[in-house]
């Protein structure tokens, strides 16, 4: 016959083993946030437009975001982070890599890399998207 302190000590030993199985494990996390895009041209960011923030090379084709500083300090977002990106269409669905960091006024902001086409950078304009991470 189980007591109530049997009872207990199995009930308190399976929620203590549930919770030391998913202690390692990551969560997914995920957050909706403005993106607009961005290029590697000098009139948009300084005299050497192809070096992002920590020092990467970025080279049209690769899939790259800048993100804004709140994403880095508040949500933990880091350099080499894949992010993935809904609300996306057509050759822009993928995993991105943050390569890039924003200026410090932007909030829940990302920027797309998109080479050096700043038509098209132009065209896709400001959207609502949820990263995942």
């Amino acid at each position: 016959m189980f007591t109530v302190t049997r009872l207990l000590t199995v009930v308190l030993l399976t929620i203590s083993m549930v919770g030391i199985a998913s202690a390692g494990q990551k969560r997914p996390n995920s957050l909706k946030v403005t993106a607009t895009a961005y290029n590697s041209v000098s009139k948009q960011t300084d005299s050497t437009p192809d070096v992002a923030a920590w020092g990467d090379r970025l080279k049209p084709g690769v899939k790259a975001i800048a993100i804004s500083s709140d994403l880095l300090k508040q949500h933990g977002l880091t350099r080499g982070d894949k992010v993935r990106i809904s609300g996306l269409d057509g050759r822009y669905v993928g995993e991105y890599v943050v390569l890039d960091k924003m200026h410090s006024r932007w909030r829940k902001k990302i920027d797309i890399y998109m080479g050096k086409d700043v038509h098209e950078a132009k065209r896709w304009g400001k959207r609502k998207v949820t990263i995942h991470w």
